[in-house]
Formats: C-alpha cells, sequence, structure tokens
C-alpha cells in the first residue's frame, strides 16, 4: 500500500500567525552556513555576518523571481500578489542561483575580493541549504514526483497532486542527491587549497548532473516550454550549469598547470 502524505505543514500557530517548516528550513540552512563559514575562518565574524546578509536577499529575491519566471508566468500574471506569499513555497533553486551569484558579485565589489573567490566559498554549504529546501518540499506535500509502481514500497500518494496514484517521492531522492551527497563531496573537495574557481566548477558539474537525474522521477513542471517528459525545464536550466562548471574546472586546472601555485578557498 502507499503511504499517504499527511505531514502538518504547518510547525506552530500562535493565534493568526502561523510559522511553516518550509520558513523554518530557510533559517536552518542560514544558522548551519554561517556556522561552517565561522569555522572555515575565511572572513571575521562582522563581514561573515555582511556576507550572509547578501545572501539572504539573493536567495529570496531570485528563488522567487526565478519560479515566477521560469516555472508559472501564467499563473503569477494573474495572481499577482501571491508572489509576495513566499511563505507558502515556489522558489526556483536556479532564480535563487542567481540570485546568489548576483550577492555575492555586489558583496565582493564592496569588499574588493574576487567573485570566484567568493563563490569557492560559498559551494561547500550551499548544498545543505539545498537539503534543507528539499526537506521543506517534501513537508510542504508539493514538487512530487511521476507516477510509480504501486508494489513500490515508498511510493506516496501527495493529496494536493489532485489524485490518488503512488508517486516517487522525489523531493527525498533529491534531498539525497544534490544536497547530502553533493555536501560531502564538496566539503572533502574544499579542504584542501584549490586553484581559484574549481569548487565552484565542482559544484556546478554536481548539482546540474543530480539535478538532471532527480528530474527523470519528478513531475515535470510546465514551466516557459511547456510540459514535457524528455527533457524538463529543470533539465533545460541545469546544462548551462554543467557546462559552465566543466570550463570553470578546465580553466582552473590550465591555470594550476601553467605556474603550479595554489589559492585556499
Amino acid at each position: 500500500m502507499p503511504i499517504v502524505h499527511r505531514i502538518d505543514p504547518v510547525a506552530l500557530s500562535l493565534g493568526p500567525v502561523s510559522i511553516r517548516w518550509y520558513g523554518v528550513m530557510y533559517f536552518l540552512a542560514f544558522l548551519i552556513g554561517w556556522f561552517l563559514l565561522k569555522r572555515r575562518r575565511f572572513l571575521d565574524e562582522r563581514a561573515l555576518d555582511d556576507l550572509l546578509f547578501y545572501l539572504f536577499l539573493g536567495v529570496l529575491v531570485g528563488g522567487r523571481l526565478g519560479q515566477v519566471l521560469f516555472y508559472e508566468p501564467v499563473y503569477f500574471m494573474r495572481h499577482p500578489l501571491e508572489i509576495f506569499q513566499i511563505w507558502r513555497g515556489g522558489m526556483s533553486f536556479h532564480g535563487g542561483f542567481l540570485g546568489v551569484l548576483f550577492a555575492a558579485f555586489l558583496w565582493a565589489r564592496r569588499h574588493g575580493r574576487g567573485w570566484l573567490e567568493i563563490t569557492d566559498v560559498i559551494a561547500p554549504i550551499a548544498p545543505l541549504g539545498l537539503l534543507l529546501g528539499r526537506l521543506g518540499n517534501f513537508i510542504n506535500g508539493e514538487l512530487w514526483g511521476r507516477v510509480a509502481r504501486p508494489d513500490l514500497p515508498w511510493a506516496m500518494i501527495f493529496p494536493y497532486s489532485g489524485d490518488a496514484l503512488p508517486r516517487h517521492p522525489v523531493q527525498l531522492y533529491e534531498a539525497a542527491l544534490e544536497g547530502l551527497t553533493l555536501f560531502i563531496l564538496l566539503w572533502l573537495y574544499s579542504g584542501k587549497p584549490r586553484r581559484r574557481g574549481a569548487v565552484s566548477g565542482v559544484f556546478l558539474i554536481g548539482y546540474g548532473f543530480f539535478r538532471c537525474l532527480g528530474e527523470f522521477f519528478r513531475e515535470p513542471d510546465h514551466g516557459i516550454f511547456g510540459q514535457s517528459y524528455t527533457v524538463s525545464m529543470g533539465q533545460w536550466l541545469s546544462l548551462p550549469m554543467i557546462a559552465a562548471g566543466i570550463f570553470l574546472l578546465a580553466f582552473s586546472t590550465r591555470a594550476e598547470a601553467g605556474d603550479g601555485r595554489r589559492a585556499k578557498p
């Protein structure tokens, strides 16, 4: 028998105010990120707090605009006020990723640091945010997977899907792949001095690959290209990431071979 998803997305209710697990996950992501960055001693505490504030705005604004523009433009054109209701879920990773890149660029320019120097520091902890974000998606019962075999032991029925069909809990697949697995790989890889841009390149390749893999089990979004069961919107957006990651990694490797110098992230 498939498992029925019955998790309450509200963590705590105080009168008219409700705290959702989705928001709690974002808070935990930034809290853990602050702790890990502080442990690496890359920045002093004041600069670190400033960087995380920039990144928070980048994730928030970019993630929501990505959802609006890439995945549900028609819906939000009809319901523009719902754009601001981020506590209900609906954040695009690719939009948040672009928002973080822009925020890191602004911070680096203000503080006189290299842009890739900052992205190399952010990259190893980003998968933990992905892990917690996917758990938030799962608790919300959104972004469910494709229809699965009825005898699949972990198949689930998601009430918001509009049917009673057993589906893959793809949110958990993605949490394990682009979250936990990618974090372990990047944390170990960045533990040694690497050429500038190399850590960012590995992140781009790793995320793009794991996201493309997860999309084979995920119900495709309509997106701006329509619904497709061959190449999904998530895969379309991930392919340029893989290409950019290969370029960054190749460039950093070539530079390292040329002068033999290394820089700590």
